[in-house]
């Protein structure tokens, strides 16, 4: 008869520990996923003429928010309150969810993990390749390693009820204004030696501003700075910067702009910022909105301010 050695207790306990100590060593390498389900999946559209946006929330880790910015190109990026990756690169594809087993992922290429609120931003190439994932029912991941353990940390985007959401982010987008308020908040029409003749891009820049101020209901005023160069008398050069101030602003208000906003300055040449002339043969336009807090200095360079 054939005996069988029982094991002793001692070596059964270290048996199990190697198997918990196997166990734990495996999870710790396991990747710390975050992504909406099917059950919760959901793409918010925000829409105006001077942004659009798709967002989705990302449970126990954050936002994932696709934008697009009047005057931009598309953008994507994720915010998160709680730090859980390492700072570094990171690899960005767009892949098949589980239940499309056998569909190679796509490589989007590697992306910077900052320490920011805004850990990941990326331009317009990739978030639309990402874009275009979604369509087809993949789903965007992001990869990179923990910043509390071993193992990675995945953030996915869910495709669930993206495609409804995004025809109408499209139509948005179709309808932004040319330029946003960071684009011309301060802006600049050079001339021509002794000129005050606008320029074809000259009314074109004239004709944004004009466009944006009549969507945003916040600009409360319109400071228009005339300026020359030093060539001259200065008696002519004041002359000549007030007219070209008043060929701004009397172009400003032939498209339809009040007339109460605007405020319109001349310097001659008091105020160079450079020292070549051309430089100087300027007018510069700043727009202000409601609570912004007036700045009266000299001129420092091209998005200058001035005093008087």
């Amino acid at each position: 008869m054939m005996k069988f050695k029982r094991k002793s207790t001692k070596e059964g306990g270290t048996a199990v520990a190697g198997v918990l100590l196997l166990w734990t060593f495996a999870s710790s390498t396991v990747a710390s996923s975050y992504g909406a389900g099917i059950e919760n999946s959901r793409w918010y559209l925000s829409e105006s003429v001077f942004e659009c946006s798709l967002v989705q929330e990302v449970p126990g880790f954050g936002r994932a928010v696709f934008s697009h910015r009047a005057g931009e190109d598309l953008a994507f990026y994720l915010e998160s309150t709680v730090a859980l990756m390492e700072p570094g690169r990171a690899q960005l594809v767009v892949e098949a969810p589980v239940w499309r087993p056998g569909v190679a992922p796509r490589p989007v290429g590697a992306v910077t993990v900052s320490d920011d609120k805004r850990v990941v931003s990326v331009g317009a190439r990739e978030a639309s390749i990402m874009a275009q994932g979604l369509l087809k029912g993949m789903q965007p991941t992001l990869t990179r390693a923990s910043r509390y353990d071993q193992g990675p940390v995945r953030i996915s985007l869910s495709n669930v009820n993206f495609s409804a959401p995004y025809a109408g982010y499209m139509q948005c987008v179709s309808g932004l204004l040319p330029v946003n308020y960071d684009q011309i908040r301060r802006s600049r029409v050079p001339f021509a030696s002794g000129g005050a003749v606008l320029s074809e891009a000259d009314q074109t820049l004239l004709d944004n501003i004009v466009t944006y101020v009549m969507a945003d209901s916040t600009i409360e005023r319109i400071l228009i700075d005339g300026h020359s160069d030093s060539v001259g008398s200065r008696i002519d050069n004041r002359a000549l910067s007030e007219e070209r101030a008043k060929v701004v602003a009397e172009y400003l208000k032939a498209q339809g702009l009040d007339e109460e906003l605007l405020i319109v300055r001349s310097h001659g040449d008091q105020f160079p910022v450079s020292r070549r002339h051309r430089d100087n043969r300027r007018v510069t336009i700043r727009l202000q909105r409601q609570g912004e807090r007036p700045e009266f200095q000299q001129a420092s360079g091209n998005g200058d301010t001035f005093s008087g």
